[in-house]
C-alpha cells in the first residue's frame, strides 16, 4: 500500500475510566475505500470524532495527509437554511464557496437547491450532507453511518455517487457502517472493530467468507 492519507496507530481513547478504542490500527491509502464495520457501541464513532480532531488519543498517534471531510451520523443539517446555504457553509475554511461542481455531481439536489434543508426527505438531507463536505474539496471522506435510516434504493444511489467520486476524483473513502454488507460490496478493504479493538481486517471479499463476520454481520453463513 502506497504512504496513507489516514494513519492511525495503535490509539486509545478514553471517556473517564471507560476505554473507548484500545490500541486501533488503521491505514487508508489515497484513493482507497475502506469499510469499517461493528455492532453499536465497538467505538467506531469514537474512531471517527478523533480522526475529525473532536476527540484526543489518550496514547497512540493519528496522522491525515490531506484535507479531510466528514460526513456526521445523522446527516446534522441546519434546518432554517437552504440547501444552497447548508452546502456553503462546508466551504467556510477555503475562499472558493461556489455550489455548482456540488450539483454537477448530485443532480437530485438541483431542484431543492433554494429549498429549506430541513423539509428535505431523508435521502436528500444525505446528499446534501456529502455535498457540504465536498465543498471543502477534501483528500478523503469519512462517512458515519452513511445508510442510517434510508431505504434501499437512495442507498444504492449513493454507494454509486460514492463510486463515481472514487473513480473519477480519486477521493479516498473511509465508510463507517453498520450495514456491513453495504460497506463490504463497496470497498476493497475493511476492518472489524469489536469492544474497542480491531477483531479482523483484510480485503472485503476474505472479511465478507469469515464465518464469524457472515454469522455476526451478513445474517448467515459466507456464500
Amino acid at each position: 500500500m502506497s504512504e496513507p492519507i489516514i494513519d492511525v496507530r495503535q490509539v486509545t481513547v478514553r471517556y473517564g475510566a471507560a476505554v473507548a478504542l484500545d490500541g486501533v490500527t488503521l491505514q487508508v491509502a489515497p484513493g482507497e475505500l475502506v469499510a469499517l464495520i461493528g455492532p453499536n457501541g465497538a467505538g467506531k464513532s469514537t474512531l471517527v470524532n478523533t480522526l475529525s480532531g473532536i476527540l484526543r488519543p489518550a496514547s497512540g498517534s493519528v496522522r491525515v495527509a490531506g484535507r479531510l471531510a466528514h460526513v456526521p451520523e445523522g446527516r446534522q443539517m441546519f434546518p432554517g437554511l437552504t440547501v444552497d446555504d447548508n452546502l456553503r457553509l462546508g466551504a467556510w475554511r477555503i475562499k472558493d464557496r461556489n455550489t455548482e461542481h456540488i450539483y454537477d455531481l448530485l443532480p437530485d439536489l438541483v431542484r431543492v437547491r433554494g429549498n429549506r434543508a430541513g423539509l428535505l426527505s431523508g435521502g436528500q438531507q444525505q446528499m446534501v450532507a456529502l455535498g457540504r463536505a465536498l465543498m471543502s474539496r477534501p483528500q478523503v471522506l469519512v462517512i458515519d453511518e452513511m445508510s442510517l435510516g434510508l431505504a434501499p434504493m437512495v442507498v444504492a444511489e449513493l454507494a454509486g455517487h460514492l463510486r463515481a467520486l472514487n473513480a473519477q476524483e480519486g477521493l479516498a473513502v473511509l465508510l463507517i457502517e453498520q450495514n456491513a454488507r453495504l460497506a463490504l460490496d463497496l470497498c476493497s478493504r475493511a476492518y472489524v472493530l469489536e469492544a474497542g479493538r480491531v477483531a479482523a481486517q483484510g480485503p472485503c471479499e476474505q472479511i465478507a467468507a469469515s464465518p464469524a463476520v457472515a454469522a455476526a454481520y451478513l445474517g448467515g453463513p459466507p456464500p
